[in-house]
């Protein structure tokens, strides 16, 4: 009897036991959830703002928050190829397949990555460009020693296209809990639905993250097309001779010379 009083009140002391509150809590919106390309499409701007909600019963902590915001695309299968000079000749020879790396990638922070925290936790929620997870093909011929050159390769070649970007010092805050920060998409965006992660840090330690979504979709005769070479690439092509074709012949009437 006295062993069931006892696990009776010790389940009401678990169920009268006060939850512990989060201390700190993210709450993000986008200026825009969907980023419509049309024919005279040059780009256009994201604002990702946010606020820093606190538990008051938690005692403030020392020092500033960092906020680190990633804009990453859908993921993709890339081959990055290395050219030798052969006889003369520059001719691809070896390449190193990565998969599942983002075809846009954009960080805005408060700070470089490197000043939030230390690289494991870069590394686990992919916070920077140097710190991305690009995995490789099991199969690869390339040696251990040159992986490194082809990633830094991959890496370069994306930054030069404009479609990786690093902005260390954007987000803003506001006041002590608002937060906002810009990122700019380019005219050649690739489509598809996007990730937006926003992270909250301090002293390298992660405290909350939330996630949303954003699109990026042609419409009117882009779109159209868009479907046409993927859903039905052999009636494009023959479409697309057809076009070719008929313009030339429309050129040499318009332009013919009696």
């Amino acid at each position: 009897m006295s062993g069931c009083r006892f696990l009776l009140v010790a389940m009401l002391a678990l169920a009268l036991r006060p939850v512990p509150a989060t201390a700190e809590e993210l709450v993000t919106s986008l200026s825009s959830s969907e980023v419509l390309i049309e024919s005279n499409f040059t780009g256009a701007q994201i604002v990702i703002f946010g606020q820093v909600d606190r538990d008051r019963q938690t005692v403030s902590r020392p020092g500033n928050y960092d906020i680190a915001v990633v804009l990453r695309g859908p993921d993709q299968v890339v081959t990055t190829r290395r050219k030798d000079r052969l006889l003369g000749l520059w001719v691809n020879r070896e390449a190193e397949t990565f998969y599942e790396v983002p075809s846009f990638y954009v960080m805005s922070s408060t700070r470089p990555p490197t000043e939030m925290g230390h690289r494991n936790m870069l590394e686990k929620y992919g916070i920077g460009i140097n710190y991305l997870n690009l995995p490789i093909s099991p199969q690869s011929e390339v040696q251990v020693s040159e992986r490194d050159d082809f990633r830094d390769a991959f890496l370069r070649l994306r930054r030069k296209q404009g479609v990786y970007s690093e902005q260390a010092g954007k987000v803003e805050f506001l006041t002590e809990s608002l937060f906002r920060t810009t990122i700019s998409l380019p005219a050649a965006t690739p489509v598809g639905v996007y990730s937006v992660n926003t992270f909250l840090l301090h002293e390298g330690a992660m405290l909350a993250s939330q996630t949303k979504e954003l699109t990026v979709a042609k419409t009117g005769f882009e779109q159209v097309a868009f479907d046409l070479a993927h859903q039905r690439p052999a009636l494009y092509g023959i479409l697309a001779v057809i076009i070719a074709v008929f313009t030339g012949w429309l050129a040499g009437v318009i332009f013919r010379k009696d």
